[in-house]
């Protein structure tokens, strides 16, 4: 939705300049129309699967949207006689908005709006070039709640399945090119698969609980709390503890104080509530389990060609269609949730992972000749 780039009016279009418009800018102007009304429709439908203020957000940015709508329909001088379809991006955010999670529809909606139609459009008020640029940040805010629900997750899916990915592939090329029969590779393929699953698991096994056990030994403890009651309020070593825990010494004797009197009146000593770190960090068995699994499905797509009996150069092939459609998806997932181009994070997914290959495959081969 690109327009020409004559200088902006401060305040927006004059009569005279409304009415000397060609064709062509009223055929622009619908075009506008379009746009703005599918992105309020998207608004509209995202705002209607959330709560509070994603819910209200989103219902103002379906308003902001309006405006804009009717500013090109006081140029049109209504609605035109022919109205064209919204752009093909702005439609694309209209059918994931139905079907999938909002996550993916707001990183869409956030490069969208990254690109304003209006900054060098003279038919446009500065107001509404401004509002472009804000509604990005708006959608960048929201679109950055959910990739914060999302992190941990997507992290480890995405990560452990593409080393699986570029790993095995790796693999079973190198050890194909140095001319073994088709078995040995495809046991190579199965035995880097189990290895780099099981390493995978555990090391995330191994990361997970030394993060809680550090967070034990970290956290405050309550094993000085029975002595409180005996402790003398004007003189005694509790605030040395507060100042320890990185509190100033003013704050740390007022705690202190406090803390003892009421072990002398027989209140037990109240702690400040917090988040969990030990939920955030999360389960050793599950993250392991999930670093095995997401690392299986990515390493035993390479070997699939040879599972089915295919050999020599069409298995070859077939390994490196079936891995490069999915780094391509991988890395569009990436730069989707990113908020970057899609095509460009797919685009060097792929060449990571074929450039790994061909230095494994030429390596093989180099060998296997050295070794004929």
């Amino acid at each position: 939705m690109r327009a020409p780039a004559p200088s902006p009016s401060p305040s927006g279009p004059d009569t005279g300049a409304v009415a000397a418009a060609t064709p062509a800018d009223r055929r622009r102007w619908a075009r506008y129309l379009a746009d703005e009304r599918a992105e309020a429709a998207v608004y509209r439908r995202l705002a209607r699967s959330k709560t509070g203020e994603e819910r209200a957000i989103l219902e103002e940015l379906a308003a902001a949207e309006g405006r804009h709508e009717r500013h090109w329909l006081r140029l049109l001088g209504g609605e035109p006689a022919r109205m064209p379809r919204a752009g093909l991006r702005t439609r694309l955010l209209g059918w994931m908005a139905g079907r999938f999670g909002h996550i993916f529809v707001l990183a869409l909606a956030q490069a969208a709006e990254a690109r304003s139609p209006y900054d060098g459009e003279r038919f446009a008020t500065t107001a509404m070039a401004a509002d472009e640029k804000i509604h990005h940040e708006v959608v960048r805010g929201l679109a950055a709640r959910g990739r914060r629900r999302l992190s941990g997750t997507f992290r480890a899916a995405v990560f452990g399945a593409n080393d699986g990915l570029v790993s095995n592939l790796a693999l079973v090329l190198g050890i194909g090119a140095t001319g073994v029969a088709p078995q040995v590779v495809l046991f190579s393929g199965i035995a880097g698969l189990l290895a780099g699953a099981l390493s995978m698991g555990a090391g995330e096994f191994v990361s997970v609980r030394s993060q809680r056990e550090l967070l034990d030994a970290t956290d405050p403890g309550t094993f000085g709390d029975a002595a409180l009651p005996d402790l003398d309020i004007d003189s005694n070593e509790l605030a040395l503890v507060y100042r320890a825990r990185g509190m100033s010494h003013e704050e740390a004797v007022a705690r202190a104080r406090k803390a003892i009197a009421e072990a002398h009146a027989g209140r037990v000593p109240v702690r400040a509530a917090g988040h969990d770190a030990h939920e955030i960090v999360g389960g050793a068995w599950h993250a392991a389990a999930s670093s095995f699994l997401f690392f299986a499905s990515g390493a035993i797509i390479p070997v699939l060609p040879w599972l089915f009996g295919l050999t020599d150069a069409t298995a070859v092939i077939v390994s490196l269609v079936l891995v490069g459609l999915a780094l391509l998806g991988t890395g569009s997932t990436v730069g989707l949730l990113s908020g970057a181009p899609p095509l460009k994070r797919a685009l060097r997914q792929l060449a990571i992972g074929y450039g790994a290959a061909a230095v494994t495959y030429a390596l093989g081969l180099l060998f296997g000749v050295s070794v004929a």
